[in-house]
Parts: structure tokens; C-alpha cells; sequence
């Protein structure tokens, strides 16, 4: 069990560094806007997703958190 809580607290830590050090990125989606027929239209969008500061900075918190209690459970 211990082993799950370092496990998981590495995780977070990461995906905390991940958001700051990234904080938006992009990704590209495709919609169907009309279907006639054979004949079919299509949009591609190119979607900015933000990560919120506090968010990576709770992951970070909590990531440190649990690495530090499941370090300590082990010894």
C-alpha cells in the first residue's frame, strides 16, 4: 500500500511541473457541420486548453505530500 502512495505521489508531482512548466496546449478537432448525401462537410478546429496555476500547484503539494508519507512508511 505504501508503495501505491509513492507511486501515485511521483505522478502527481510530475503532472504538477507538467502544468507549470506547459501551462496551455492545443489540440486539433474535427466536427461534422453537414451531411447530404454522399456529400459530407467537415470543420477542423484548433481547441487552447489552460492549466489553472492552482491546479498544478495543488498537484504539486499533494504530489510532495505523499511521496514524503509513503518514503516514511517504508523505512
Amino acid at each position: 500500500m505504501k508503495r501505491l502512495i509513492l507511486v501515485l505521489g511521483i505522478l502527481l508531482l510530475l503532472a504538477g511541473v507538467v502544468g507549470r512548466a506547459h501551462p496551455a496546449f492545443t489540440y486539433h478537432k474535427k466536427e461534422d457541420v453537414a451531411k447530404i448525401g454522399p456529400l459530407q462537410a467537415t470543420v477542423e478546429q484548433e481547441k487552447i486548453v489552460e492549466v489553472a496555476i492552482a491546479l498544478s500547484i495543488l498537484l504539486l503539494v499533494t504530489g510532495i505530500g505523499l511521496t514524503v508519507f509513503g518514503m516514511k512508511g517504508k523505512s
